[in-house]
């Protein structure tokens, strides 16, 4: 007796699985940084935001180079970042004393008032977003997206 064939036993049916999977993320990544953009304070970029919001959560220094790692861009990419931050008065850039080659970043004051206005800004719509959904829905998807951005960060599951 002959077994009817799935999508998912033919051949090539993952890797039209792995292209819509990677579509829907893409699309969904340009259009939440469309609408997060839009809802910044002026001048503020996501790029901004994140470094902002990442100094604010760990609320400890950090080397120019270890942000670059952890936002995956390059060290010249960041310090075009930091130079930004730090012109508007959002982080405080200081020598390291032991060794002068490198530099510690803080959150400023005003860096924590920024991030906290943008995210005043956008939470309300990214929060209409999560309850058209449900919340279970997207309680549900977020440990397969977990999971995909751990597999392309190469880094343990």
């Amino acid at each position: 007796m002959n077994k009817p064939v799935s999508d998912i036993d033919r051949p090539h049916s993952n890797d039209r699985l792995a292209a819509s999977l990677f579509a829907e993320v893409l699309i969904a990544d340009q259009l939440s940084r469309n609408l997060i953009s839009k809802a910044l304070p002026r001048g503020m970029q996501i790029s901004h935001f994140s470094v902002l919001n990442l100094l604010a959560h760990v609320n400890e220094e950090r080397t120019p180079a270890q942000l670059a790692e952890a936002f995956h861009i390059t060290r010249g990419a960041m310090t075009n970042t930091l130079s930004r931050l730090e012109w508007a008065g959002h982080v405080h850039i200081r020598p390291d004393w032991d060794d002068a080659r490198r530099k510690f970043v803080s959150i400023s004051p005003s860096g924590r008032a920024a991030r906290d206005a943008a995210i005043a800004a956008f939470m309300p719509l990214i929060a209409d977003v999560v309850r058209d959904i449900g919340a279970d829905r997207v309680r549900g998807a977020l440990p397969v997206l977990r999971e995909l951005r751990l597999r392309l960060e190469g880094g343990p599951l």
